[in-house]
């Protein structure tokens, strides 16, 4: 009984801004509205028309590309320098405030500034040896994506570095000593102690950026000009739900965007903890 008067809170809070607004949402996708007139029941419509969209499958694609190419790109940085610094331990301090000034600034900030920073004629390839960036990346339909991916990896690799930085503190260094008295090499200790021992640090990092793909809106809002393009080379998901909800109008089938867009983090969010046994939450000091 205690406990679940503890929990109360918590729990009223999760369904009041979590799962009525979900209820909500699902609701809405069955209705057809304009966002300020009456709604009127649509049924399935708003679902037929998304699943059989092109737009729809294109900007899905181009989610599924921003959430793996960003995991490509910000989990061996984040994880070179979270090893790098933990053991540093005043160079630790000075690099865990300049990680976070990222993480303290706004999306829109982060967007305008690296908007400027890549101008063709203004930016930093303006500037004597930079020429090769005299180019216009975010308006190129081949480069704009993953234009858009750096900027993402920019803000967001300081922050997965403090997880690994943290994972790597608690790391007994005995298991280091151990594996040095038995004539381990650095690659040796690396395969056989470290990543083990950051196994749930990086579940739990992989999560977050797989998860957290789903929600890039407001940065490559900001960055494409609130259009998605050139054309439509950023309309990733989320910004495709704004688009049809806010421009077009429809608030079902924007709902119906929404809607995917939360059992994709759902399932991808189960998905991962399961394959990786997260949820046993094994000791990875047993033993010692």
């Amino acid at each position: 009984m205690t406990g679940a008067v503890m929990a109360a809170p918590a729990l009223i809070l999760f369904g009041l801004f979590g799962v009525v607004p979900l209820i909500g949402v699902i609701v809405l996708s069955l209705a057809k509205w304009d966002g300020l007139g009456s709604v009127g029941w649509a049924g399935l419509t708003n679902w037929r028309r998304v699943l059989t969209d092109g737009a729809t499958w294109d900007s899905l694609w181009l989610t599924v590309k921003v959430m793996l190419v960003s995991w490509l790109i910000q989990t061996p940085i984040a994880l070179t320098l979270g090893i790098f610094q933990a053991p540093h331990r005043r160079l630790r301090s000075v690099l865990a405030v300049l990680f976070f000034l990222p993480l303290l600034l706004s999306a829109v900030a982060i967007g305008l500034t690296w908007q400027a920073l890549l101008d063709p004629s203004f930016g930093i390839g303006s500037e004597p040896g930079l020429h090769w960036l005299a180019r216009p990346l975010l308006g190129s339909q081949s480069l704009a994506l993953y234009t858009v991916i750096f900027v993402i990896a920019w803000q967001f690799i300081p922050f997965h570095a403090l997880l690994y930085q943290a994972g790597m503190r608690q790391i007994p260094v005995v298991l280091y000593e151990a594996a040095a008295l038995d004539g381990a090499t650095r690659s040796q200790m690396f395969r056989h102690v470290t990543l083990p021992q950051l196994r749930y640090t990086i579940v739990t990092s992989t999560t977050l950026i797989l998860v957290g793909s789903l929600t890039y809106f407001d940065l490559i809002f900001v960055l494409s000009g609130g259009t998605g393009g050139p054309g439509t080379a950023t309309r990733v998901l989320p910004l495709a739900m704004y688009i049809t909800g806010f421009q077009a109008h429809d608030m079902g089938r924007a709902s119906a965007i929404a809607t995917i867009l939360v059992l994709a983090g759902l399932g991808l969010s189960l998905l991962t903890t399961r394959l990786s046994g997260f949820t046993r939450m094994d000791s990875r000091q047993e033993g010692l």
